[in-house]
């Protein structure tokens, strides 16, 4: 992934079997930091999430914690009830209100990268029920990042994918 500051994915209903099969294609020494906003619900589990895709990779995958720092090898999951930022080599928490009825949202985590990170941010938007991330993906393509959006035909729910590909032409359409 030379050339890529950050990758952040964005996934809601569904995403659970994208990310297992995604980390487990991934090398355990992988170069690139990836952060991840899965919708949850605010009362879910901390650590059900983490526990479940270390299972798949060898990839270091933990929960966000407010200054975490940003690493290769290293999987930060938003938790439950907390929007997930991209600061330049961290992420920040916040509990502003829902986007689009989302906290974790995943048009925060995107646009926060695009800003930080610009051209050096690969976004991936996956398997949904709603258009949180459509936005989002939008900014990281303008702001010259790469953009990658699962096959709404290939996706659990194929109605986050759809969202993404009505307002913007992603560099890549594909499925898992």
């Amino acid at each position: 992934m030379s050339g890529y500051d950050i990758v952040v994915i964005g996934a809601s209903w569904g995403g659970l079997r994208a990310l297992e099969e995604i980390f487990a294609g991934l090398p355990e020494d992988f170069p690139t930091p990836i952060v991840v906003a899965q919708h949850r619900d605010d009362d879910a589990d901390d650590g059900l999430l983490q526990r479940l895709l270390n299972r798949h990779t060898g990839l270091c995958v933990a929960d966000a914690d407010d200054k975490a720092p940003l690493a290769p090898g290293t999987v930060l999951l938003s938790p439950p009830g907390y929007h997930v930022l991209v600061a330049d080599g961290y992420v920040e928490l916040n509990v502003d209100e829902p986007v689009q009825f989302a906290r974790p949202s995943i048009d925060v985590l995107f646009e926060s990268a695009a800003e930080s990170y610009g051209r050096g941010t690969l976004g991936v938007l996956l398997t949904g029920a709603n258009s949180d991330g459509a936005a989002g993906l939008e900014e990281i393509a303008r702001r010259g990042g790469r953009t990658i959006v699962q096959d709404p035909d290939d996706a659990e729910r194929p109605e986050m994918p759809r969202a993404a590909l009505d307002v913007m032409t992603p560099d890549v359409v594909a499925p898992l």
